[in-house]
């Protein structure tokens, strides 16, 4: 009986392991040089009065950021070749040959042989929901390895006022309508790549007494976001992380 409890237990252990391991796939750990966040529930930025967005232009990221395992490089030139092959077909399902977008995308490829733009929308989508869920939620836990330092210091900043205020967030994420990458380059050995999220949400945030102060509690809201993601292609830990991030009126 033993025996058996022994095998289980591994077995339990080894897909915690893979489960945890593809979370942190979808995006990674915090750096030290992003730009400040938004307040993803307000027509305006969180660090912008005026409601201007944030600028969401691609940031010089250190050595602590990561994307997604990387395969090693073959050394035939028919490799090499098909490989190139792949590429242009995966841009050409993106971007427009000869585009700064399929330049950018080119570049990122070149550095890192498994970035795929499919993958990356397909995890940054993923991302998306969690990060605005956890927001909402006031889940500073969810968030910290999903953010870098400075989008998680004004998102936790943000929380932190809102619990002081005494206010509740009442937050249902029906869904994206439609995501899009818009720039990717290459900052040294940073791949930063940018994409666009149109989503609807439904948002209430209420007061101490229960009143609603913002949003709206039956209305389904139509919101376009901008958010900038990076890594570093020089790092084995495969992790991107959002950096910067705007929202469109």
């Amino acid at each position: 009986m033993n025996g058996f409890v022994d095998i289980y237990t591994l077995i339990f252990l080894v897909l915690a392991v893979v489960i945890f391991w593809k979370l942190r796939g979808v995006l990674g750990q915090r750096t030290g040089s992003e730009r400040p966040p938004f307040d993803p529930f307000t027509r305006k930025s969180a660090n912008d009065a005026k409601g201007k967005p944030l600028d969401a232009r691609p940031v010089e990221v250190g050595p602590g950021e990561k994307v997604i395992p990387l395969p090693r490089r073959g050394d035939g030139s028919e490799t090499a070749s098909v490989t190139a092959d792949v590429a242009a077909d995966r841009i050409a399902a993106y971007a427009p040959a000869g585009s700064p977008l399929a330049t950018g995308l080119a570049a990122v490829m070149a550095a890192d042989r498994s970035f795929d733009p499919k993958q990356f929308l397909d995890g940054a989508r993923t991302a998306y929901e969690m990060i605005v869920t956890a927001f909402a939620e006031g889940d500073r836990k969810a968030l910290k390895p999903l953010l870098g330092r400075e989008v998680y210091d004004g998102f936790a900043g943000a929380i932190t006022e809102r619990e002081q205020r005494g206010e509740t967030v009442e937050f249902n994420f029906v869904g994206i309508d439609k995501a899009e990458l818009l720039d990717a380059a290459m900052k040294g050995k940073s791949a930063q790549v940018t994409a666009r999220f149109v989503s609807k949400l439904v948002s209430a945030t209420r007061n101490k007494a229960g009143d609603v102060v913002d949003g709206d509690p039956v209305v389904v809201a139509d919101v376009t976001d901008i958010w900038t993601f990076a890594r570093d292609t020089s790092s084995r830990d495969p992790n991107w992380l959002l950096v910067a991030t705007e929202t469109v009126e």
